[in-house]
């Protein structure tokens, strides 16, 4: 492989960290509600488990309220039943026939702390993963100046664009937990 191909494949490896790291951030609730909250769920429909998302839309009307309107009005039951059910929302979901509403308690500060511990680990979990991509990558590098395509200054050139771009995806990542962060203290 070319050594700028390393690279090339190096960023494109950690913007797919940031990515996910990002996705992540959506399942951390805050003290709001976001219709992201339900993406964990699945409900027993037509005799089959689905995602929520394939049988109704999810919109949050209110900061503290989040609705569900079921595409077929038969599988309002089984929407709420699967938030219910659910032991990681704590949700306790109310329906009148045509939509499911679902109040979102407000946290408590025992909880919060939770919630940023959880975050902690994600951010850890995110900085494991770019440091893996650049391991891989720096040793692609060097395997190729081994192989003599490359030569030692090109070699340290090609390092010092890992290392930026390493450093560039976990500033990123720093700022988007230090809001999370800020987000989910917020009272």
């Amino acid at each position: 492989m070319n050594p700028q191909q390393t690279v090339t494949q190096a960023n494109s490896k950690f913007q797919q960290a940031l990515s996910h790291f990002q996705e992540e951030l959506k399942k951390v609730r805050t003290g709001r509600a976001h219709p992201s909250m339900l993406d964990s769920v699945t409900v027993t429909a037509y005799g089959t488990a689905m995602p929520l998302i394939q049988v109704a839309t999810v919109t949050a009307p209110e900061a503290q309220q989040l609705q569900i309107t079921p595409f077929d009005p038969n599988n309002l039951q089984a929407i709420a039943a699967a938030i219910r059910d659910n032991p990681s929302l704590g949700l306790n979901p109310m329906d009148d026939g045509r939509v499911v509403r679902v109040p979102i308690p407000p946290l408590t500060e025992d909880r919060r702390r939770e919630y940023v511990k959880l975050l902690s680990g994600k951010v850890e979990d995110a900085m494991v993963s770019l440091r893996n991509i650049r391991h891989d990558a720096i040793r692609d590098v060097d395997q190729a100046k081994k192989d003599k395509q490359v030569g030692e200054d090109d070699a340290k050139r090609l390092q010092k664009q890992i290392e930026e771009a390493m450093n560039k995806a976990k500033a990123e990542i720093e700022s988007l937990s230090k809001s999370k962060e800020a987000e989910i203290m917020t009272v």
